[in-house]
């Protein structure tokens, strides 16, 4: 494991039910917000809602990509919206913090949500800290993962060689470009999903960073 991962000096993490696990009850709370948002926003009952809300995030790769695309929904508002949640359901785990901490080179959060919102998940994991940077979907000009084009705005703002960097992410789907572009890819997932672009799959984060030290 040390081997295929020897060549690494860039670990990319993306942020929700990544660096926690699923089971926090944190991004329903975003689910939420979401719905009450489209309902207001496009006059739409509860289901209808719920329904465009998860068609957008299959068919877009986010449901705001989708409300940007179809509606022409201003994002920075629909962010901001969303992302006023209550974060005392995070629990820290030490053991990930001392594996993320041991990992050699540089260590950057991207995540589909603002960097802002990013922050604040840190803080309540106790991960603050540990990554030389965090970029969001407003530093991918609103694009979404998993658009080449967000992966490259990002990518390169950051200056990480794909070639040498690695990237952990719960949807298999946001594997695929970084697997391309020459990225050792690893899913987080309690299943794991059978795609050619995924070289590594764990259900414990912690656990699977500290035989990389």
């Amino acid at each position: 494991m040390q081997d295929a991962f020897s060549h690494v000096e860039t670990w990319v993490f993306d942020l929700d039910n990544t660096l926690y696990p699923p089971q926090t009850r944190l991004f329903p709370q975003i689910e939420a917000r979401m719905r009450a948002f489209i309902m207001r926003e496009l006059g739409v009952a509860p289901e209808e809602a719920d329904r465009l809300r998860d068609l957008y995030w299959r068919e877009h790769g986010t449901t705001l990509a989708g409300l940007m695309a179809r509606h022409a929904v201003d994002p920075d508002p629909f962010l901001q919206d969303v992302h006023d949640i209550s974060f005392d359901v995070l629990e820290p785990s030490p053991a990930l913090a001392a594996a993320i901490g041991a990992l050699p080179g540089r260590r950057i959060v991207y995540t589909n949500g603002t960097a802002d919102y990013a922050q604040s998940v840190l803080a309540g994991l106790k991960l603050t800290g540990l990554f030389d940077a965090v970029y969001g979907v407003t530093e991918a000009g609103y694009r979404p993962k998993p658009e080449r084009a967000a992966f490259e705005t990002v990518f390169a703002a950051d200056g990480l060689h794909p070639e040498r960097a690695a990237m952990f992410e719960d949807d298999p789907r946001n594997l695929a470009v970084p697997h391309a572009m020459g990225l050792r890819t690893v899913h987080v997932a309690p299943i794991p999903a059978p795609d050619e672009h995924i070289h590594h799959h764990t259900d414990d984060l912690a656990g699977f960073l500290g035989r990389l030290a």
